[in-house]
């Protein structure tokens, strides 16, 4: 595509990041809030919702709370609590006004019950509409300025055949464009220590790349869990090693830049493994990756603007915040789900299609999503998150 193909206009946000999205995130810190929270954005499609149930305190939640707040696909963002948890809705709020959004808070408690909290939040609401619409200027993006995040579910022997080697053709296009590019899972790398180090840009990566291959070792050991189902089983996978290599077709074959943790974004532009597993002594405290959710919640707390989500079997979720492109390199799925599946990679399988046709397709549609264009879940209305507890520490290098 020639250069003007690839660029789009997007939001500039103070703190300098551009989203394709101009979005109002409804925050609520307590389970006891999801109610007030859910009322006060259902039915607004510019108004996306997450939360945390937990009363107790946790770092790595609260953490993600703030990092989504700032997403650059979000403009502003409302927290609302019930007012005697642990995550205090106004310290949230201050964090993310530093950022140069838009932020309000309030206590269910202080407003006097349900009622009332809902109809100050929707003014609240409508009131950070009118300042985003106003305020947020528009400036030229292109690949450059993207992070896009990879993760698969649901995985089938197309899986790594077709799907996540035409994710990876596509992400080694983003990386050399000068972009950024996420890749998660490291519960399906078992066995690919050797593969991991020779992507390694640097010694310091090669390093990092260890010790979180390492840990994660001692973590799927410790839980007496891989990362390997039924589902994975009947459709012609075998064994944990071969879903990992289908798994790891996803990041292409660039060099690893690097580790990023949870509510980590990458320093510099390239390719970047997001270590998902809980720290030392902490292990059994948290599943890595229970469900699809999380793995996507992990991908945008890097500020990944554009998700791609390959599933053999099949999938019908997304998430807040960002679109989600689902990729299956099964036929028979696309054809059997197509109202949830944006790329058909079977095509390359069936000799339909090549690798750089439907490559090609999918930078296309990425483009006119960055552009505006709904993902099929975002058309079926697809917002499912999931913030859990968990414990881990971020890189120093990220403070």
């Amino acid at each position: 595509m020639k250069r003007h193909e690839t660029e789009w206009k997007g939001f500039l946000r103070m703190d300098g990041s551009k989203g394709i999205r101009n979005l109002i995130l409804v925050v609520y810190t307590v389970d006891c809030a999801k109610h007030v929270a859910e009322r006060i954005s259902e039915g607004e499609t510019d108004i996306h919702l997450i939360g945390f149930p937990g009363c107790k305190d946790n770092e790595y939640a609260t953490r993600l709370l703030i990092s989504l707040s700032q997403h650059p696909n979000v403009g502003a963002a409302l927290f609302v609590g019930l007012g005697c948890e642990y995550t205090q809705p106004d310290r949230l709020c201050e964090i993310v006004k530093k950022s140069g959004r838009s932020s309000y808070w309030f206590l269910i408690q202080e407003e006097g019950g349900t009622e009332k909290s809902i109809r100050k939040g929707k003014e609240i609401v409508e009131k950070m509409r009118n300042e985003i619409n106003k305020t947020t200027s528009k400036v030229s993006m292109g690949f450059e300025d993207l992070v896009i995040g990879c993760a698969c579910g649901g995985s089938d022997a197309t899986s790594g055949l077709a799907g996540n080697p035409l994710a990876g053709i596509f992400i080694d296009r983003l990386v050399d464009s000068g972009g950024r590019a996420v890749f998660e899972e490291i519960v399906e790398l078992v066995g690919l220590l050797p593969l991991l180090e020779d992507r390694s840009a640097t010694a310091g990566a090669k390093k990092e790349l260890t010790a979180a291959y390492n840990k994660m070792g001692l973590y799927c050991k410790g839980v007496c869990h891989y990362s390997i189902t039924p589902g994975n089983y009947a459709g012609g996978l075998s064994t944990i090693e071969e879903k990992s290599l289908g798994a790891f077709a996803k990041s292409g074959s660039r060099p690893i830049k690097g580790v990023i943790k949870v509510s980590e974004k990458p320093p510099e532009p390239g390719l970047w493994l997001m270590d998902t597993v809980p720290d030392d002594y902490y292990m059994q405290f948290g599943y890595t990756d229970p469900n699809d959710s999380e793995g996507l919640m992990n991908l945008l707390s890097s500020g990944t603007q554009i998700i791609l989500f390959v599933t053999g079997r099949g999938s019908v979720i997304g998430c807040p915040i960002s679109p989600v492109i689902k990729i299956t390199g099964n036929s028979y799925t696309f054809q059997k789900m197509e109202e949830d599946m944006d790329i058909n990679a079977g095509k390359i399988l069936t000799g339909e299609s090549n690798f750089k046709e439907v490559v090609d397709e999918l930078q296309n549609l990425v483009v006119r999503v960055c552009k505006g264009e709904k993902t099929k879940s975002e058309v079926l209305g697809h917002r499912e998150f999931y913030i859990p507890y968990k414990y881990q520490t971020q890189n120093r290098r990220n403070g």
